[in-house]
């Protein structure tokens, strides 16, 4: 079965959407597309990787994920597809796969598919939707690009860590309103040392221990857990833990652990 995922910033209102999935489907009629997400914000490479870096792995090998994130015409940015644990990735080197992945990729192309000049702008429904087709029928990469040796590097906000101390920041904020941490359950663990811990946000709130689930806590009560993506969440049973607690992207949480 050929699948391509799709993960962009086209929305749901406009008819970007159902032309990038017309070009791939006049290519492939029988092409599996499954929809990731539409709804990252524009031109937010960081945000588009954390959704895509904790889902790609649950679809079966081979499967070709299209990546439409700030991927308008620019004579400085290369399109590449990519091999990277036997998935297939397609997009803009704009700095997204060095945040996507944690090891180099086994094979890299720049690809040197013919652009079609009426569609420079949109290169989606055109170069991006032809690589991600050819691949999904079983294709070669080398069949469609030119191998490169690297991508374009990236960093985002690294944890400070100190003996005692954790300081992370937010990351994402899904659609229930959780808060999601750049603090991983393997740094916790390994700064913790069994010792109890102090979670320390916002407005002076606090939370000194660790939920397995939302429900462990009476609803509208804070809890802080590690929820699918490994990374610590903040949340409230059935409640708007973002707006509530006044924590958004870019804030500053603080873990402080006791002897």
């Amino acid at each position: 079965m050929a699948i391509i995922t799709l993960t962009t910033d086209l929305g749901d209102k406009d008819f970007y959407q159902a032309a990038l999935k017309g070009s791939i489907l006049s290519q492939l009629p029988g092409a599996n597309i499954v929809d990731i997400t539409h709804n990252v914000s524009a031109f937010n490479i960081q945000q588009a990787a954390f959704i895509l870096k904790n889902s790609f792995h649950y679809f079966p090998k081979s499967t070709v994920h299209l990546i439409g994130i700030d991927s308008v015409f620019n004579e400085q940015t290369r399109y590449l597809a990519l091999k990277y644990k036997d998935h297939f990735f397609v997009g803009s080197d704009n700095g997204i796969f060095s945040l996507l992945f944690d090891e180099a990729p086994s094979e890299i192309v720049e690809l040197n598919i013919m652009q079609d000049l009426k569609y420079l702008h949109f290169p989606l429904s055109d170069i991006f939707s032809k690589a991600a087709s050819h691949l999904a029928k079983g294709g070669r990469l080398k069949d469609i690009g030119i191998h490169v040796n690297a991508i374009e590097e990236k960093t985002t906000l690294q944890p400070v860590i100190e003996p005692s101390l954790i300081r992370g920041s937010v990351i994402y904020v899904d659609s229930f309103q959780n808060i999601i941490t750049n603090i991983t359950k393997d740094l916790f663990t390994s700064v913790q040392r069994n010792r109890d811990f102090t979670l320390f946000f916002k407005r002076n709130e606090s939370i000194s221990q660790l939920s397995w689930h939302y429900n462990e806590v009476p609803e509208g009560e804070k809890l802080c857990l590690f929820g699918i993506s490994n990374h610590l969440e903040i949340a409230i049973n059935k409640g708007n833990a973002s707006g509530l607690l006044g924590l958004y992207l870019g804030d500053i949480v603080r873990i402080e652990f006791h002897p």
